[in-house]
């Protein structure tokens, strides 16, 4: 429900290209490849891919309960074994960041696109754009000393932070006419959300995972409050800063 409003932007590619073969990179939970799919109606066949299983059932589940004519895979799209130019568009939000091998993963999307296929990505900015995504890791940092440190080229939520690197690995992988645009997108959640969110998702949340209920406790009472900033109204708001990543075989 939080980044629901990026759900428009790629939908809006398939709406644009008049696509019926669509393939969701990353496509988690299928939020966004069951909103095309609702776009595009019955004849559509759009495909979700995704490396996790328990996401990939949520998927499926919620297809089968809406009626719509979406299909999910579980598998690494960096390595699948897509049929060749079966796909006329291909989109992700925020699933593209965490290849191993980003020119090698998009150079198997690329053999995977139709002649003419659309492109469009969404990815976040650098972590000095997007405040409220680093605020967990700087107010926990004193208390869990064992955060892993931020590579801005190894794979991860801001990999795609700089425009050139983005641009460049889309070149090398086959890609042409590349635009990459800056979106600021607004969000929000309950605010009896936030807990849960930082404790559970993200490197804090991981960090967590085995700690005893003492630190959790120290960690919620430190990074709780930092969170003051963007809470309003028993709401969470703030500003996604991504990029929005087009290109064309």
């Amino acid at each position: 429900r939080m980044f629901e409003p990026m759900e428009a932007l790629l939908v809006q590619a398939v709406r644009d290209s008049g696509g019926t073969e669509v393939l969701d990179v990353g496509c988690g939970t299928g939020a966004t490849t069951l909103a095309a799919a609702r776009r595009v109606g019955p004849e559509a066949d759009c495909v979700g891919i995704d490396i996790s299983e328990p996401m990939i059932a949520v998927a499926r589940a919620q297809a089968e309960r809406e009626g719509v004519s979406a299909r999910f895979i579980l598998a690494d799209a960096q390595t699948h074994a897509f049929a060749p130019e079966s796909f006329d568009t291909i989109m992700s939000r925020f699933g593209v960041m965490f290849f191993e091998d980003f020119v090698a993963a998009f150079a198997n999307l690329r053999r995977a696109a139709a002649k003419g296929a659309n492109l469009r990505l969404l990815a976040w900015r650098s972590p000095e754009e997007n405040p409220f995504m680093t605020t967990a890791m700087r107010a926990a940092a004193p208390l869990l000393p064992d955060l892993p440190a931020r590579d801005p080229d190894a794979p991860g939520q801001f990999a795609f932070g700089n425009r050139d690197r983005v641009a460049a690995i889309l070149d090398r992988s086959g890609w042409a006419d590349i635009a990459i645009a800056p979106v600021d997108i607004a969000c929000a959640m309950p605010e009896r959300a936030l807990v849960p969110y930082f404790t559970r998702l993200g490197p804090v949340g991981m960090a967590l995972g085995g700690k005893d209920e003492d630190t959790r406790a120290q960690v919620i009472e430190a990074v709780r409050p930092a969170f003051d900033p963007f809470v309003s109204d028993d709401t969470v708001r703030f500003t996604a800063a991504c990029w929005l990543i087009e290109a064309r075989t």
